[in-house]
This record gives C-alpha cells, structure tokens and sequence, in this order.
C-alpha cells in the first residue's frame, strides 16, 4: 500500500509503509496521510518503533 507524504521542503510524494517508518524516524517529512485524514509529524500522535509507552509484566509461567 502506497501512503501520501509531504516532505518538510513541500514536496509530495506516494511511500510503502517500511520507509514512512524510516521517514519519521528521521523526522524527513512534515505529515502523511491515514484513513481518517492528514498526520502533522510534530502536533498528531505517530507510531514510534522500539518505544514502548507502558509496560506489562509478564502473566505466563514459564514452562519447565
């Protein structure tokens, strides 16, 4: 699937999804565009790879 991208210098481009992830990590677009509407890179929430936000402890016991 190809995701509508605006770099910071105004340009527009169409990206697969494993290099928007590369993009805003890089912080080399200004907004992309979800379902639901364009994405500001700075003010709306974004995915951020290997963050976590909270975590869970583990509930499974390990099998021995």
């Amino acid at each position: 699937m190809m995701i509508p991208v605006v770099y910071q210098d105004g340009r527009h481009d169409m990206v697969k999804a494993p290099l928007l992830d590369r993009l805003i990590e890089e912080k080399k677009i200004a907004r992309f565009r979800r379902s639901d509407g364009w994405v500001d890179i700075e003010t709306d929430p974004v995915r951020r790879r290997g963050r976590q936000m909270f975590s869970i402890p583990e509930r499974r016991s390990s099998l021995q």
